[in-house]
């Protein structure tokens, strides 16, 4: 299978147009219609309908296939890339928004850095194909569990450092004045769904293990990554968060109670490719981060 055919392919089921996927691609939308037939061809299968352009049953599989076969592809191409190309000195950066705690901010270089944000499961995307010499991802997890990373290419994962979580909630909330707070006595609570700025509502149900899809109701969605915007919300009384703990400190109105049960940390990792050891100015933040960790200082994903 070519995968320069199967790309071609990808745009067209996605875009729903030949035209669409043309321009898309910088291609002609004759070159495009034969992309997709020598695919059909070589797979003795129709891919797409023509009318409307929609996947068939067989192209529907296909897709599900495509997405991670490309990404592989990208990221072994973005992999050996690193053997030809002399470190760079600069370095591109990519976080999750609450994997930037004060410690690593400090230890950034002065000059020639790029930061960028992204969600946590294109971190280690934009890792593994080359957009970013670095990552920084986050998660919930029991004290010096490793984190679960998506699996699209072979990656170094080293712990840069683990805190406990709390509950935010108003000043005067019941709560409020508890020394912790079990998991299990939140169910029915109502909290923020803010899956880009705190803990996904679906990891706190996995972490009580409770039925699938039950509890910890949705009070408001927030879709941003501003975790102190996701306090203030708390503290207004829109609903509980939880949050590492020097996420939440010095958030007007609100207050932290330390989560007791069951046992889990916020745990940030720092992500790079290339073996052991990243080149260049990555390696000098590798370096400057390696102090904070304790345990095995790396392991490859």
């Amino acid at each position: 299978m070519d995968p320069h055919l199967l790309r071609t392919y990808v745009h067209v089921a996605r875009l729903g147009s030949f035209s669409a996927a043309a321009r898309e691609l910088g291609y002609t939308q004759s070159a495009v219609s034969q992309h997709v037939a020598a695919l059909e061809a070589d797979l003795g299968l129709a891919l797409l309908g023509r009318r409307p352009v929609v996947p068939t049953p067989a192209g529907e599989r296909l897709l599900e296939h495509a997405g991670s076969l490309l990404l592989r592809l990208d990221a072994a191409r973005a992999d050996l890339a690193r053997f030809a190309a002399p470190p760079r000195g600069t370095l591109t950066l990519a976080a999750a928004p609450l994997a930037l705690p004060a410690a690593v901010l400090a230890a950034l270089p002065a000059t020639g850095v790029t930061l960028r944000t992204l969600a946590r499961d294109e971190v280690p995307v934009a890792v593994a194909t080359g957009g970013a010499d670095l990552g920084l991802v986050d998660g919930i997890v029991a004290p010096s569990d490793p984190l679960r990373l998506p699996d699209v290419a072979p990656l170094t994962a080293r712990r840069v450092s683990e805190e406990p979580l709390v509950v935010v909630v108003p000043v005067g909330h019941p709560l409020a004045g508890r020394s912790g707070l079990a998991l299990a006595d939140l169910v029915d609570a109502r909290w923020l769904d803010a899956p880009g700025a705190g803990c996904p509502l679906d990891r706190l149900r996995a972490a009580h293990g409770g039925p699938a899809g039950q509890g910890f109701r949705t009070a408001l969605r927030y879709e941003g990554t501003d975790a102190r915007v996701l306090g203030a919300l708390a503290a207004a009384g829109h609903g509980l968060a939880l949050l590492p703990g020097s996420a939440a400190a010095g958030v007007p109105g609100a207050a932290a109670v330390p989560l007791a049960l069951p046992r889990l940390v916020h745990r940030v990792e720092l992500l790079h490719g290339g073996g052991a050891e990243p080149p260049g100015p990555a390696a000098e933040l590798a370096a400057r981060l390696a102090p904070r960790a304790s345990g095995p200082p790396a392991r490859a994903d």
